[in-house]
């Protein structure tokens, strides 16, 4: 019998094992790998259009705290993080948005009505109204909200918040 292959009973019992094992392990390894690997892999939401409140629950003239949290997940991980912004309406119109976060070393400004200015409790930094220098160590003026961060939709104050 010219060119007739013959395989023997122990080479097609290992062929078949390494075939039906190959399959098992590549039907349960692949989707345990992507469940283990997916969660590093997802990017976050990293901005938003967050809302303030009312405009009208602003009064005119007095920097107002407004506060939001945020989730976000990296990886396994879960993190809910609070953070802050001054509302100040300048006008019926005009709206200023400041941060609550200093630009020295990112401790929250407070705003003290008596002085009429921002104040750091970590290093005694000191803000005008509008978020400008008046003494301390802080490099630039308070980061704010302003252009096409900002929105007002039916009457609620919107800003575009990036996180980073």
């Amino acid at each position: 019998m010219a060119g007739s292959h013959h395989i023997s009973r122990r080479d097609f019992i290992k062929i078949t094992t390494a075939a039906v094992g190959t399959f098992i392990g590549a039907t349960i390894g692949l989707p345990a790998i992507d469940f283990l690997i997916d969660p590093a892999l997802k990017a976050g939401k990293t901005d938003a259009w967050i809302p303030l409140g009312k405009l009208v629950a602003f009064e005119v003239g007095k920097p107002t705290l407004a506060t939001f949290t945020r989730s976000k997940v990296n990886g396994w991980e879960k993190t809910v993080n609070t953070y802050g912004v001054f509302v100040v309406r300048t006008s019926e119109t005009d709206t200023l948005v400041l941060s609550n976060k200093c630009t020295h070393l990112g401790c929250h400004v407070n705003w003290k009505a008596d002085k009429q200015e921002y104040i750091c409790p970590c290093h005694d930094a000191q803000f005008d109204v509008d978020g400008k220098v008046l003494g301390g160590p802080p490099p630039r003026p308070l980061d704010r909200y302003s252009g096409d961060q900002l929105k007002v939709e039916d009457g609620t104050l919107f800003i575009h918040f990036l996180e980073g």
